[in-house]
């Protein structure tokens, strides 16, 4: 027998071992890598899906820091989870920019704004944080996405964009969210970390739970 074919076998007869010997992932911890929801329930139906919700503000530095990091990651996502960003309703001007991202989404333009949003509140500084216009929404959305203003800020009023903000603050109430961003699993995990990347560690690790729970 040659060199090369001893070889061969000899790592085909090692790579067991290796297997064996490769560390195991940590296992979850209960209260340090993420909480139960005392109430579960998704955000909307599964319909056969695993969903992950984030709920964010705009006005949110950490949001705002964490939104590149998410979206990287957000699109790798297998086709058997949803990512769904759910706007934070805490009162005051977080309800106001709540209130832009469902009238965008109304509109089919939310997703290719949030990233500029972000930037217009926290880099461009083209937005006011607090107490912003109609005027002013309608003006962001035109030249980001060429909406109608007029056509925005009917959405921005209308009862549908007021009747999601009630389900949004009622299921960030119902997950017990304590700050932004958050982000939880099929309405049953609320996610943890010590940094962002942790929380994305966690939140793949809770998400291949629920697969395998899906499977059994």
């Amino acid at each position: 027998m040659t060199l090369m074919p001893r070889l061969m076998l000899l790592l085909l007869a090692l790579s067991p071992l290796s297997a064996l010997a490769a560390p195991a992932p940590a296992a979850l911890v209960e209260g340090k890598d993420y909480e139960l929801v005392e109430a579960p329930g998704p955000f909307a139906p599964l319909a056969g899906k695993i969903e992950v919700a984030e709920i964010f503000g705009y006005t949110c530095p950490h949001c705002a820091h964490f939104e590149p990091i998410l979206e990287a990651w957000a699109k790798k996502l297998p086709k058997d989870v949803r990512f769904t960003p759910v706007p934070a309703v805490f009162g005051g001007y977080w309800d106001s920019y709540a209130r832009a991202y469902y009238a965008a989404d109304q509109l089919g333009v939310a997703q290719r704004t949030h990233a500029a949003m972000f930037n217009a509140l926290h880099e461009a500084g083209s937005l006011p944080m607090q107490n912003v216009s109609p005027a002013e929404l309608s003006t962001f959305y035109a030249k980001e996405a060429g909406v109608n203003p007029q056509a925005y800020e009917t959405a921005l009023r209308s009862e549908a964009v007021s009747n999601k903000l009630a389900v949004a603050k009622a299921f960030a109430q119902r997950v017990k969210v304590q700050g932004t961003p958050s982000l939880v699993i099929n309405g049953k995990y609320l996610v943890k970390g010590t940094s962002f990347e942790d929380m994305l560690r966690n939140a793949d690790a809770l998400i291949a739970r629920e697969r395998a729970a899906k499977a059994r």
